[in-house]
């Protein structure tokens, strides 16, 4: 769900595209061949963000998932000539399917194993929980715009991605009934890391969250949770993502 935009220049990352003035419709190999290429885009990037992540590639894995998951499905009909771009795109309801490379980042700093069971607040068009299924035993998604769930969850239904269960809540208190979590990706910005995500955490555990830093500005976290209970956290990344919103939020500023 969350609206990204990072504070790197992506021009010369984004390949040239079909455009959406061509008059003939894509076809699959249209797709495939511009799916192909924004992996190409993603791992061009990373490379140029490694100072920032530590990170100069993804894991095959990750970028397989990428390379993989039909982008274009989880957009509006009238966008997906553009699904491929390195880019964030509107997704309805004031929302936006995530850049390709933070969705690309968020997955490989999990460190996904098949085993695991990951939790992801903020469903939006269900793009994000399509790639860890692929990567994943389970994924838990939370989504708090009630139309935006239901839509993803039929849409990954229809796309037979079984491993994904979608629920309309308040992402902000997470799902205690199938925690512990081996990892959570929270696709809005918290102005704090929120107490029920790092108790749902497995130990060993690790948390991607954007969360608010000064002067208006957020910044992509790395949470690990240590044996004792306690976390680290690591500065990924500047971003910008749409606020976390709902009940949990609300009282916990108060």
């Amino acid at each position: 769900m969350g609206k990204t935009k990072l504070r790197i220049a992506l021009a010369a990352f984004v390949a040239p595209l079909i455009t959406p003035f061509q008059a003939t419709p894509a076809t699959d190999d249209d797709f495939n061949r511009e799916r192909q290429r924004m992996v190409v885009d993603i791992a061009a990037m990373a490379k140029s963000t490694k100072r920032e992540t530590g990170r100069e590639r993804f894991a095959d894995r990750v970028m397989d998932a990428m390379a993989k998951v039909p982008r274009h499905r989880f957009v509006a009909e009238t966008a997906a000539r553009s699904a491929y771009r390195n880019e964030p795109l509107p997704i309805g309801e004031g929302q936006t399917i995530s850049q390709p490379y933070i969705v690309a980042l968020s997955t490989d700093l999990l460190d996904p194993r098949p085993e695991d069971v990951v939790l992801e607040i903020g469903t939006g068009s269900g793009y994000q929980a399509a790639v860890l299924s692929e990567l994943v035993k389970e994924v838990y998604s939370i989504e708090i715009v009630e139309p935006l769930g239901r839509s993803a969850a039929e849409r990954l239904k229809t796309l037979g991605y079984r491993k994904v269960e979608v629920r309309i809540g308040d992402g902000y208190q997470g799902w205690p009934e199938h925690a512990p979590f081996d990892g959570i990706i929270v696709t809005a910005a918290a102005p704090f890391i929120p107490e029920p995500l790092i108790e749902q955490l497995k130990t060993g555990g690790k948390m991607v969250i954007p969360v608010e830093s000064g002067g208006g500005g957020q910044q992509m976290l790395l949470v690990e949770k240590r044996a004792d209970g306690t976390i680290a956290k690591r500065v990924v990344l500047n971003v910008a993502f749409v606020p976390m919103t709902g009940k949990g939020i609300q009282e916990r500023r108060r």
